[in-house]
Parts: structure tokens; sequence; C-alpha cells
């Protein structure tokens, strides 16, 4: 299918810069800053729901203002900032978020705790999408997937290191303390991104017009579909894998943050298996994550009674985290020139999915459930993905014959 992209963006792409491999991690570290706050979250939920006084199911309402955060973030960030240079973006997105997860350590009661955890997710979305579009202006444009992916690996490794650093130190120094750490690494991201980020020329015809021209394209409404229920699955398992681990499998509080661990390996494996195979066959491997993912999580409920296939299953969801990188490129080729707003809104999509999942997962456990049913409601959910994938290709054939 012939590129989508405007002829600027497909000409800098063409254009290597002299160091990506730099820029891609100082890139790289904001994601894992990223990562580690929204997946600790999850791991710390059965700590900080007895700090503050408050049952597991309500306590998973503290990851969905995180993730309402970043469905509100995203689009209005990227439509106010449309005229911005990129490098400062990143950076002030970054100390945003760096202040409010400082606040998240700090905060006193259930409330305030919602409030800051929202704060906290209103550059998420954006930062992803710009850090996106910076990334893939650095390479050939059929690489620019593999350097998403590595953006994203920043991500997919806070879930192996950076995650379950945060379940041992909420364990050992309090639940704070995770929040404390992810406001460092924030820190840390904006001097890498403002050493090694190159300046890039603002785009005089940038305005938050053209970006809402975006919302016009039936097939960008589509993909964010895919992801905002087809990645709902994932979450719905995830956000609630420490309390099975603790009440189904029955393991000690030790072995969550290594579980959590071979979780982040599963998607590291996904996320660059699947840059690869977006390079390759767009679609077509967005379909087979879809597929892969709903398989995985219908076994989930079966395999918790046991450690070892348990650990195993969990690896093979983790896998399914690479479609979010699909998605990623699949919005460059759709979104025509309304490039920013198409890239965060990729972002609010699968936290609106991070929100719906815990959501429907804590439906059916406040009803009686066992935490290891939640595997069902993934099931759904990426079925529905996949339903939604069929209406793209559907579409996507019709329009080639007009």
């Amino acid at each position: 299918m012939e590129s989508c992209l405007p002829t600027t963006i497909v000409d800098e792409a063409q254009k290597p810069a002299q160091r990506p491999g730099v820029v891609l991690f100082a890139l790289a570290m904001g994601s894992f800053a990223i990562g580690t706050t929204e997946f600790a979250t999850m791991s710390l939920l059965p700590y900080f729901s007895k700090d503050l006084g408050i049952d597991e199911a309500t306590a998973g309402h503290v990851i969905s203002a995180y993730a309402l955060g970043v469905v509100v973030g995203a689009p209005t960030i990227a439509v106010l900032a449309a005229r911005l240079s990129r490098k400062f973006l990143l950076i002030a997105l970054m100390l945003v978020f760096g202040i409010a997860n400082g606040l998240s350590a700090l905060a006193p009661n259930y409330h305030w705790m919602l409030f800051f955890r929202f704060l906290s997710g209103l550059p998420h979305g954006a930062y992803f999408g710009v850090a996106a579009l910076v990334g893939a202006s650095l390479v050939p444009v059929d690489k620019r997937a593999s350097a998403v992916a590595r953006i994203m690996l920043g991500l997919t490794i806070a879930t192996v290191i950076g995650v379950p650093a945060a379940n041992w130190m909420g364990q050992v120094l309090g639940w704070r303390a995770g929040f404390a750490l992810v406001a460092a690494l924030a820190a840390l991201t904006m001097g890498l991104v403002w050493t090694f980020t190159p300046k890039q020329a603002r785009d005089p015809d940038a305005s938050p017009l053209r970006e809402l021209g975006a919302l016009k394209r039936g097939q960008v409404w589509l993909t964010l579909g895919i992801g905002a229920i087809g990645f709902g699955g994932m979450f719905a398992v995830y956000t609630y894998v420490a309390s099975t681990l603790l009440t189904v499998t029955q393991v000690s509080p030790g072995f969550v943050p290594m579980i959590l661990c071979v979780f982040g390996l599963g998607m590291t494996a996904g996320t660059l298996f699947c840059g690869w195979a977006a390079d390759k066959a767009q679609m077509p491997a967005i379909g087979l994550c879809l597929v892969w993912s709903a398989l995985w999580l219908a076994v989930y409920p079966f395999a918790a009674h046991n450690i070892w296939a348990v650990s195993a299953v969990v690896f093979m969801i983790g896998g399914g985290g690479g479609l979010g990188i699909m998605l990623q490129t699949r919005l460059m080729d759709v979104a025509g020139d309304a490039q920013t707003l198409a890239a965060a809104l990729n972002h609010s999509a699968f936290n609106f999915a991070n929100a719906l999942g815990p959501f429907l997962a804590g439906l059916v456990i406040a009803r009686g459930a066992a935490f290891n049913d939640t595997g069902f409601v993934g099931v759904l959910l990426a079925l529905g993905g996949l339903l939604i994938w069929f209406i793209a290709i559907l579409d996507n054939r019709r329009r080639a014959l007009l």
C-alpha cells in the first residue's frame, strides 16, 4: 500500500541522522519512566490500597484515573502544542510528568491519589506520540516501525527492571518509594533529551486545525478502535496479576516481582518481533497479534493455579504488547498531515484500554469471581479488537475499489 505520509516527513525519514541510536536511547529513557509508573502502579495495588484504606477493586480506579489522564491529555496537548518545537515539547512533558509522580508519592488519601494519577497521565500520550515521530524521522521510511520499537523498548524493559524494582521497593520501603523513583527517572530523561535530541525545524504550516483533520479519516478511527478495545484484554489480566499470584497461585510475595519480570521479558520479545513484522506486513501482523492475545488470555484462568504454568502464560500474554508498535506506524500511514494528533491518540486509545480492562475486570471480581477469571474478560476484549480489525480490512478494500 502506498504511504499516505506527507512528502516532507518521508523526505526527512530517508535522511538518517548521524547518531540515531543515541537519540533513540534518550527517547527510550522517557518510555522507561512512563512504563515504570504505568505498570508498577498495578503491581503496587495490594500495598497502596491497604495504606489508603480502600479495597483492591476500588484501588483499580487509581489506575483508571491515570489512563483517563492519558485519554484527555494526548489529543489536547497534541492540538494545542502543534506549533511548538518537538524537542522543547518532549522536555516540557517530562517536567510535568516528573512533578505529578512526585506528588503521587506524597498523596495523603485516596482522592488526592486519584487526582495526582490523573495529572501524571496527561503527558503520557503526547510524549510517546512526539517521540515516535522524532524517532521515525531519524531512519529510512521502511525502518520506521523498528525505530519506534526501539523507543518503546524502554517501556518493555521497564516491565523487566523498573516494575519489579518498584514492587520490591514497595515491599521494603513502602509504595511511595516507587513513585519517587519515577520522578527521578523523569529528571534523567529531561537531561538526556536536552543533550542528545537534535533540534527539528518547526513546520510553518502546522496548526491546531490541521491536526484536527485526523479526526475526519475513518481509518484513523478504526485503527484507534483496535487498540482501545483489543489491548484492554492484556490490562484486564495484568492489573490483577499480583493479586492472582498471591490469592490463587498462592506464592509468597517475593515471587511476585519475578513473575512481573517474566511478563516484561515477553513484552520485550513481542515488541522487537512486532516492530520487524510491521515493517514487513503491517495489517496481517496486527490481526495475528490479536489472535495470539485471545488465545493466551483464554488459557490464563486455567494456568493460574500452577506457578510454572502461569509464568509461561504470562510471558505469552506479554508478547501481545507489541500491538502498540504496529498500530503506531499504521496511524503514520493513514493520518496524512495530521501526524502529531494521530500519534498521540494512539496512546489515548491504549489507555482507554487501560481504563476499560481493569474496570470490566473489577466488575467481575466485585460480583464474586476469582482474580484469574479476568482472563475471560481479556478474551472478549481481544476478540472485540479483532472484529474492528476485520472491519478496517473491509473498509480499506472498499476504498481501494473507489
